[in-house]
This record gives C-alpha cells, sequence and structure tokens, in this order.
C-alpha cells in the first residue's frame, strides 16, 4: 500500500486560484485583446493596469495634444471596466519598480499583456518578464497590434525583414491570412472573475488630469479628436457607411476640405490601440465582398499594410530612428541650423502653404498625409537641408498617430534616406499649396494674420505690393515672415547634393550613373530613376 492520497469519487484536485493583471500599454481596448482574455480563463480575480511615468511626462518630446489624448483613452477604459463591475488601474512609476511590488502585495501569479513589436518595448518585456518568472508569476503575451505575427514574416523572408513593399506584400501572400478579431471582453468573458476594488481606487490608482501631470492648460484648445474606444468604434461604423468609398477605393484625391480632420479618420486610434487593426481589416473584406461579391484587392488594406511594412522593418533594429548606425539609412550630410528648424516647426518659415500645416499640426495634432509629405519635403531634400530625424522628433511630440516605427520609417522615406523614392521629386510649396488649397480657405483658417490677403497673393504673399499689403492689414516682414528661403534655388542646391550622394553609394549600381553624368541640374526633375521604386507611399492616416 502506498501513501498515494485519493481523492473521494465526488471530489476533484482543487484548482489553483489564479489572480491576474493585465498590462495596458498600447491596444487600449476590450475588443480584440487576446491576451486579456486567455488571462481571464479560470480566474478568481483580475485587475487591469497602465503604468503611467508622471517624471517622463514632463520631460519627454510627447506634446500635450497626445498626452490629452492618451488619458481620454485612459478615461474611456476605465469606465467601460467600471459596466464589468472592474477599474482601471493606473500605476504611478516605472514598470520595473512598481510592477513587482504590486504583484507582492494583490498575490498576482499570471501577467498578460499585447505584445509590443518594437525594439525598445521588447526589451522592457523580457525583463518584467524574467522578474516575473524569478516571482513564479506565469506570463502571456499575444499579437493584436499588428496583423501579422512580424518575427514569422522576417522568419520567411530568410530572416530579414523586406526592405520594398512589393518584397513585404510577396511575403505575407505566402502567409495564411491574419487571424480575425476576437469578441470584446463581457461579464460572460469574466466567468465569475472580479476585481478588488479599495475606497482609496481613485486617489491611488485614478486617471490623472494633465494639470496633475505639470502641464499649463491655460489657452488650451478643444480637442479635436477624442480619445478612446468608443469613439473608435463610432468612427469606424461611420468609417465603413461610405460604401462608395470602399467599393471604388483609389487613390485619395486632395481638396481643401480633406484637408482639415474628419469625422470617420482613424489613425490616432490604430496607434494607440483604441481600435483593432484585423477588426478594421475584416469588416472592410467583408463589406468589399458584399459590394463587389470579391475578394478584395490589396490596395483597399494597404493603408494596414504599409503600417505593417513599417512595423516590420523596424521590429529588430533600435536604431531604426537614427541615421548613424541604421543599416537601411543612406548616411546624407545634413545641415545643422537650429534656427530655421525651429522657424519651421512653430510655422514661421514665411511659406504660408508650410506654416497653415504646422500651425494645424501644433493645435490639433493631425494634419493629412500629403501635407506631411510638403512639410517633410521642405525641412529635408526640398528646402532647408535639415536632417529628418529633427522632423521625426517634431512629428512624435506633435501629431497623435506618429509612433515609432511608422513615423521614423515615413521620415526615411520622405527624405530618401531609406524605401528608396525619386528624389528628383520636389513639392513646392507655392504650387502644391495653390493645387491642394485653391483659394487660400485653408490657409485663412490656420493662418488668421493672412486673411484678408487677396487668393492671388495667398500663396506668396511676398509678391503683393506695399498698397495691397496695406489693405490686408499684414506687411511681409513686420505681421508675416518673409520666405525663409528662395526655393527656387535652394531645391535646385539639394537636388545636385542628393544626386551626389546617390552617386557615391556603391549599393545603388541599378543607377545608371553614367546617364546620370549628363544630365543638368536643371533637367533633373524630368529625369526616371531606372531603379524600382517602392512607389507612392499610401495614406497611413486612414
Amino acid at each position: 500500500m502506498t501513501g498515494t492520497i485519493k481523492h473521494p469519487s465526488n471530489q476533484s484536485p482543487k484548482k489553483p486560484v489564479k489572480h491576474m493583471v493585465h498590462w495596458f500599454r498600447k491596444g487600449l481596448r476590450l475588443h480584440d485583446n487576446p491576451a486579456l482574455r486567455e488571462g481571464l480563463r479560470d480566474a478568481t480575480t483580475f485587475r487591469c493596469v497602465f503604468v503611467l511615468d508622471p517624471w517622463f511626462a514632463g520631460s519627454s518630446n510627447v506634446g500635450i495634444n497626445k498626452w490629452r489624448f492618451l488619458l481620454q483613452c485612459l478615461e474611456d477604459l476605465d469606465s467601460s471596466l467600471k459596466k464589468l463591475n472592474s477599474r482601471l488601474f493606473v500605476i504611478r512609476g516605472q514598470p520595473a519598480d512598481a510592477l513587482p511590488k504590486l504583484f507582492k502585495e494583490w498575490g498576482i501569479n499570471a501577467l498578460t499583456f499585447e505584445e509590443d513589436p518594437e525594439p525598445f518595448g521588447r526589451v522592457r518585456d523580457h525583463n518584467i518578464s524574467a522578474l516575473c518568472k524569478e516571482m513564479g508569476i506565469t506570463v502571456i503575451q499575444k499579437t493584436s497590434h499588428t496583423l501579422y505575427n512580424l518575427d514569422a514574416i522576417i522568419s520567411r523572408n530568410g530572416g530579414r525583414a523586406p526592405f520594398t513593399y512589393h518584397q513585404f506584400q510577396t511575403v505575407i501572400a505566402g502567409m495564411d491570412p491574419p487571424p480575425t478579431a476576437e469578441a470584446a471582453v463581457t461579464d460572460k468573458t469574466l466567468n465569475g472573475a472580479v476585481t478588488p476594488v479599495n475606497e482609496d481606487h481613485d486617489d491611488r490608482f485614478g486617471v490623472p488630469t494633465l494639470d496633475e501631470l505639470g502641464f499649463d492648460t491655460e489657452g488650451l484648445l478643444p480637442p479635436v479628436w477624442q480619445g478612446g474606444e468608443t469613439e473608435a468604434l463610432a468612427r469606424l461604423e461611420r468609417h465603413l457607411e461610405r460604401k462608395a468609398w470602399v467599393a471604388s477605393f483609389g487613390r485619395p484625391k486632395m481638396t481643401p476640405q480633406s484637408l482639415l480632420a474628419s469625422q470617420t479618420g482613424l489613425s490616432p486610434y490604430l496607434r494607440f490601440g483604441c481600435l483593432s487593426t484585423r477588426l478594421f481589416y475584416y469588416q472592410l473584406t467583408d463589406l468589399y465582398k458584399k459590394i463587389k461579391k470579391a475578394f478584395p484587392p490589396l490596395s483597399l488594406h494597404g493603408q494596414l499594410l504599409w503600417r505593417e511594412f513599417f512595423y516590420c522593418a523596424a521590429t529588430k533594429n533600435p536604431n531604426f530612428d537614427k541615421m548613424v548606425g541604421n543599416p537601411i539609412c543612406v548616411q546624407i550630410p545634413w545641415d545643422k541650423n537650429p534656427e530655421a528648424l525651429a522657424k519651421w516647426a512653430n510655422g514661421q518659415t514665411g511659406f504660408p502653404w508650410i506654416d497653415a500645416i504646422m500651425t494645424q499640426l501644433r493645435e490639433e495634432g493631425w494634419i493629412h498625409h500629403l501635407a506631411r509629405h510638403a512639410a517633410a519635403c521642405f525641412l529635408t531634400r526640398g528646402d532647408l537641408w535639415i536632417s529628418w530625424e529633427e522632423g521625426m522628433k517634431v512629428f512624435e511630440e506633435l501629431l497623435l498617430d506618429a509612433d515609432w516605427s511608422v513615423n521614423a520609417g515615413m521620415w526615411m522615406w520622405l527624405s530618401c534616406s531609406s524605401f528608396f523614392q525619386q528624389f528628383f521629386h520636389c513639392y513646392c510649396p507655392v504650387k502644391f499649396g495653390r493645387k491642394a488649397d485653391p483659394n487660400g480657405d485653408y490657409i485663412r483658417k490656420y493662418l488668421p494674420v493672412l486673411k484678408n490677403m487677396p487668393t492671388q497673393y495667398i500663396h506668396e504673399p511676398w509678391n503683393a505690393s506695399d498698397a495691397v499689403q496695406k489693405a490686408a492689414k499684414c506687411i511681409i516682414g513686420k505681421d508675416y515672415p518673409l520666405p525663409i528661403v528662395n526655393h527656387t534655388l535652394a531645391s535646385k542646391i539639394n537636388m545636385e547634393r542628393m544626386k551626389q550622394v546617390y552617386q557615391q553609394l556603391s549599393k545603388y549600381r541599378s543607377f545608371d550613373t553614367q546617364k546620370l553624368n549628363c544630365i543638368s541640374s536643371s533637367k533633373l526633375k524630368d529625369y526616371q530613376p531606372s531603379v524600382v521604386t517602392v512607389g507612392n507611399l499610401k495614406n497611413l492616416q486612414i
């Protein structure tokens, strides 16, 4: 007779009590949250946490509009959790310090989170997972911020991220479609799991205000974009109601109205994870099938796939946001000009089209994708010859939908530093602005100092006579700045600079160098390079 304990037939071994925490970072939603759903299985208690570093709030390169949007996302998440008799726990501190202490206090034995595809997020998550292992805490992480598992794409491409969008498309064409979005967490999903909430919850774990984080909110304009999953899903519904747009999806057309924020815009919500990319992907697919009775072309999902492409390119490249030490970035000898950079960032270049764009960005946290192209070209290879890294930092601060991978990828692309495009094509800040905003309505909205300037001069007010300027109550050089550069001259010089950089790059052997050398600078804009290009960047704002 052994010493084995036998359970009576009417009893089963007692299950271990599961106390779990779900750690929100991106993925600020309850729909399509596979990590949270997995953690809730057999859970006795659950807590949803978000770690906020107050010191980081005051010192980081993130502007007040972006912080306001984040706090709105957290408030909305807390509101949704209240409907499940739960709450969001906003924790002050750094994850590696704050989380282990709370895990001990709460008796946590399971941690879940959405996989972070970006290099620094991966390091952070690896460190937290190592701490959890020491504490005997089970860790579950799931892919849901991107459509695909990016490591799987890299593996299928021979261990390297696809460098061109065409190559990326070829790789994913041979893979299974992305997983479908999972249902939202409901009372049924909880299956009896509860959240212990103390009376001092709001004091200890409540969502802070901008004032409490040390921001000066005096004069802050009302938000154009309201953060949160609730708003994201309402926008998605409106977005999908545009059946004619979905059915005939093509290259988006620029109109003066499209320069303004739309009630169907989704990009900030995808960036913060208030909206699932997989939900958007498959709802677009289903709607297209209903209308066209066919499987949609890749172009329909191109907006999401470009996002995926940049995430994939960055996932194992910690220097993706830098020129030096970045193996995919052309080393261009950019100028350093802090004064010109500041004028560009603050909408004081003297080019109304550029200044209106940067003013809208600073006030609202969003600009149209072609406006982004114009502003980036002006700062880098077009006019000022300032590094794309500087522009990227400004967008990171001000742009609601700027995340690390896509923001850096777009700036490298638009400055011709990587993901090669035709550097002979340069956006003229006058001609392009006039094409986009022929009557100057957009300029007048964001630069009221020019509101009385006649339409014929609104894009180049320095050409207006003294009498016209006086009548418009706007003296150029006094009330509104003179142009920071001579665009015609600067763009020619910079085009020649870029030509010389590419001539020296041995890895771009697909150039017909002899043909390139015999082209005069004045003809460069008409020359089409023989190198295979990435193609036109899709609208990553959606």
